[in-house]
């Protein structure tokens, strides 16, 4: 996978010589420049004399703390050849399964904490100022305390690949019950563990190692839990929302549970499914939109 190093090219501009310096990007970067002023920075391409005004202060600023975060991410971001390589892993992997699908390029950016992973057609993007680290103090201005666990350089890789299986494989079912929900993104997450096979699953999930054992400690009582209220079968978007959007816990269990706990719940359900359907292919595991069907015979029984 190419990896393009725009976040280089966006500090290289310099406050008294802008408005030539934004030509110069939009020269060069003609396929991804538009992309990143409308998509990230939301400004309108033609307002090209805002957008200098914009940059020029985003360059200079320390009091949101955009001058500092720059340097911390030229700093932090300088070598990417451990990124490049387990991206290379993982694309090759998928392009074993899916040698149909187009290999994106991945262009690397400095968003001013607006974005971390985007994706518009055939280019991906990396917003690398939101994975410099969880106790990066200027994160305490944009996200709350329980987000900060993926902001770290060792989550891109697997942000990357999310999002794309993501963007390639829809969501495809006839109902939209929790029970379906899980088992899709089961399905994502046990595909996304093929692909990086050397990272632990808690990274996978955006859990942290406590995280994750917590859940395995209480696995059997998350799950007697979601089967006592049927909450499997529901479809109201408050309980769809508690299973499976971020956030501090799982209100639908307990407080002391982490978020997301539809997704541990499906990659579990699915990952029996695959262990006791062993003639079934990952092609045809990713094809499988009975949710149902994948539950009585994954046999999950925690």
């Amino acid at each position: 996978i190419e990896i393009v190093r725009f976040d280089n090219a966006q500090l290289v501009v310099r406050p008294d010589s802008v408005k030539q310096d934004i030509k110069k990007l939009y020269d060069d970067y003609e396929s991804f420049m538009p992309i990143f002023v409308e998509g990230i920075l939301g400004i309108p391409t033609e307002d090209t004399a805002y957008l200098c005004e914009m940059y020029a202060q985003f360059l200079t600023d320390t009091a949101m703390g955009f001058a500092q975060t720059n340097a911390k991410a030229q700093s932090l971001f300088a070598n990417v050849d451990s990124l490049q390589e387990t991206l290379n892993m993982g694309f090759s992997r998928l392009h074993f399964l899916y040698p149909e699908w187009e290999i994106p390029t991945l262009y690397l950016f400095v968003s001013g904490f607006n974005s971390s992973v985007m994706y518009y057609e055939d280019i991906m993007g990396v917003g690398v100022d939101m994975y410099l680290g969880s106790e990066y103090p200027y994160y305490n201005q944009v996200v709350y305390d329980y987000q900060k666990q993926t902001m770290r350089k060792a989550c891109v890789a697997c942000d990357v690949l999310s999002m794309y299986l993501a963007y390639n494989i829809p969501y495809n079912s006839k109902h939209n019950r929790l029970l379906e929900q899980m088992i899709f993104r089961g399905k994502q997450l046990f595909l996304l563990a093929q692909l990086l096979p050397d990272e632990p699953a808690w990274e996978l999930i955006g859990y942290s190692k406590e995280q994750w054992d917590w859940c395995e400690q209480y696995e059997q009582a998350i799950w007697n839990c979601i089967m006592q209220k049927r909450d499997l079968f529901k479809t109201e978007s408050n309980v769809l929302s508690s299973y499976m959007n971020d956030g501090p816990f799982t209100a639908e269990v307990t407080q002391d549970s982490p978020g997301r706990l539809g997704l541990w719940v499906g990659w579990r359900i699915v990952d029996s499914y695959m262990r006791n359907n062993k003639d079934v292919t990952l092609r045809e595991l990713m094809n499988e939109n009975d949710a149902q069907k994948i539950l009585e015979q994954s046999y999950y029984k925690p």
